[in-house]
């Protein structure tokens, strides 16, 4: 298996949201720098392309209703 490269990320957040993120992690059963990865990797990654698919569909599904209403289809 091969291994990743870290490299290391320093960010300034207020206490609450340290707080949070530690309680978060603590009932996760991880390390509050596992947690904040996870956090990226979902926001970048699997729910991002979902939330674009799912937009796309609907698009796709309702794409003669916007162009009826904008005028296109009145022709």
């Amino acid at each position: 298996m091969a291994k990743t490269r870290k490299a290391q990320l320093n960010v300034r957040v207020d206490e609450g949201t340290v707080r949070a993120a530690r309680e978060k992690a603590l009932a996760r059963g991880m390390s509050v720098n596992r947690y904040i990865e996870e956090l990226v990797r979902q926001d970048t990654g699997e729910a991002g392309r979902t939330f674009v698919e799912a937009a796309a569909d609907f698009m796709r599904q309702y794409e003669k209703v916007f162009a009826e209403e904008a005028g296109e289809g009145r022709r």
